[in-house]
């Protein structure tokens, strides 16, 4: 099927149309024109029926997910260190496999299988963390750029508090490879777009955090980061940073937190609170919300609840690899869980996340970031997948809710059937 010629899907549609409401209609029909959605329909509109048709019937159709925040280098490392803190784990496992992305064989292989594993899974969106590696970064882009999918990644930046390996010459040489990366890639992709990527506060210094400001301005790139995810990294900052408010300010001070012309993720945010919290919801700052890595890293458990009543932006986060698996059906199960236990032991008064709002973090609330992505508003880009859940679930008898909330628990890549980006198939 060429990229842009319109078509219909017919089965069993799902999407959100609030943090609260999933929309279902059952064997209904999905309208795909010039790669937007063109509409959810009962009976398929009389202006529609000569348009290819693909026949989706007794299957789950669902927007793609969206990973907010994953780190590509790391995927070769999953599943180690699992039983250390964030710090002490960076120093022994990340850094250390981070620094062998300067060998251009090394890089390939490694981004070749996280590439391969994100394609054939559920999410058709991500934010990624490269390494500082210039060459790494823009082959980890054409990768991307090849398998079709729609992404945002980052050229890391790190000139302090990192090994010799992976710690930039100074600011201004940190800044110049970022330039260099950006005029190497300027033009080059449809779909594979840059990111700035300041590692975190502990890594940056006052003078790469201005000259990263110096580059946004002029170039009006997003920006990803990191924010309050440990207790022992918010002290850190603290006494790297004494003239910051809080550890947002630390990125604030520079420009780089959110506001008109800088759209900003910010991942983690556990302990954001107070002043932070504020600046925040007035920044309009993106919550890359990551409850398995701050699960196997022991940072604690994000008070999502509170951001969606402040409204606060929020979606999901992978974090490949203090998280283990890509797919972002595994973070929101995940995210249901965690605020399961915060509500029962750390705050009574934020009820746990639902399933319908865990399935809305995953598409539109992640999917903001990219513009009109998430779901299957009208004139909306067309993002969706196809999932045949009946490995798991008997023939008749559930609803399309109930099925969705299935499969949000046991969904892989067995059952993937369609998955599309922008209206192009990818299969």
């Amino acid at each position: 099927m060429t990229a842009l010629h319109p078509f219909v899907i017919q089965g069993d549609i799902c999407y959100s149309t609030s943090p609260q409401t999933v929309e279902t209609v059952e064997n209904g029909y999905l309208v795909c024109e010039e790669g937007r959605c063109a509409g959810v329909f009962r009976d398929l509109p009389q202006s529609c029926r000569d348009l290819p048709q693909i026949d989706c019937v007794g299957q789950l159709v669902v927007p793609g997910l969206v990973d907010l925040h994953v780190h590509a280098p790391q995927y070769a490392f999953r599943g180690l260190g699992m039983d250390l803190e964030l710090l002490e784990w960076l120093n022994t496992h990340t850094f250390p496999e981070e620094s062998k992305y300067g060998d251009a064989d090394y890089a390939d292989q490694a981004y070749r299988r996280f590439v391969r594993d994100v394609a054939q899974g559920p999410n058709t969106r991500a934010c990624i963390f490269g390494t500082i590696h210039t060459e790494a970064t823009i082959h980890l882009m054409d990768l991307l750029e090849e398998a079709g999918l729609c992404t945002m990644v980052g050229k890391v930046n790190m000139d302090r508090n990192s090994p010799d390996s992976l710690r930039e010459t100074d600011a201004q040489a940190s800044a110049a490879a970022t330039a260099d990366w950006l005029r190497r890639i300027e033009g080059r992709y449809a779909h594979t777009a840059p990111i700035l990527t300041p590692r975190f506060i502990p890594s940056c210094t006052d003078e790469l955090m201005e000259e990263l400001h110096r580059l946004q301005s002029r170039l009006h790139l997003p920006v990803q980061s990191h924010l309050s995810e440990n207790q022992g990294e918010i002290a850190w900052v603290k006494e790297l940073c004494p003239q910051a408010r809080h550890y947002g300010d630390a990125y604030h001070r520079f420009g780089l937190f959110g506001g008109e012309g800088c759209p900003t993720i910010m991942a983690h945010c556990v302990y954001s609170d107070g002043d932070e919290l504020s600046l925040m919801k007035e920044q309009q700052v993106f919550v890359a919300h990551c409850p398995a890595s701050n699960t196997n890293l022991s940072s604690g458990i994000a008070p999502v609840r509170r951001f969606l009543n402040e409204g606060i932006p929020v979606g999901l986060g992978s974090d490949v690899a203090g998280g283990t698996h890509t797919s972002i059906f595994r973070a929101m199960a995940d995210a249901i869980q965690v605020s399961k236990l915060r509500w029962r032991l750390v705050d009574a008064s934020l009820p746990p996340l639902t399933a319908a709002e865990a399935f809305y973090l995953g598409t539109a609330g992640g999917g903001a970031f990219f513009g009109q992505v998430g779901a299957f508003a009208p004139g909306w880009e067309f993002d969706a997948i196809v999932i045949d859940d009946s490995r798991y679930t008997p023939a008749g008898g559930l609803s399309l809710m109930d099925r969705l909330e299935r499969s949000i628990y046991l969904c892989d890549e067995r059952d993937l059937r369609h998955k599309f980006v922008q209206g192009r198939q990818l299969f």
